[in-house]
């Protein structure tokens, strides 16, 4: 099995689960230690599309495949999230959440 992209490349095939791209993204709230509540306005922000720089404008909504296990509220200053959606997912500071922050790490997508 390679890993990679070219000749011999397995990717995510038809039937693995994965229809859409998969972002993975770090977000945090302007790098002071994230509570819970925190956590959850962005989640909740990522999943419903709602936008806090354009509160008119519904941009679009992620599935949230998973967050990892390392995020302790209070004191862990990210967050480590798998989405699920079309297109990226904005990086403007206080897109999802007030003060959130987001960089996407890693984007796979569903190879045929």
């Amino acid at each position: 099995m390679a890993i990679g992209r070219g000749a011999g490349f397995v990717g995510a095939k038809s039937g693995s689960g994965l229809t859409k791209k998969l972002f993975i993204v770090t977000v945090g709230v302007g790098g002071g230690a994230m509570s819970q509540a925190q956590l959850d306005g962005i989640v909740n922000g990522l999943t419903t599309g709602v936008t806090l720089q354009n509160p008119t404008t519904v941009t679009e909504s992620y599935t949230v495949v998973g967050i990892a296990n390392t995020f302790t509220a209070d004191s862990s200053v990210s967050a480590i999230i798998a989405l699920e959606g079309g297109a990226a997912p904005s990086t403007t500071v206080g897109q999802y959440f007030a003060a959130n922050t987001l960089s996407v790490t890693a984007t796979f997508e569903p190879q045929e």
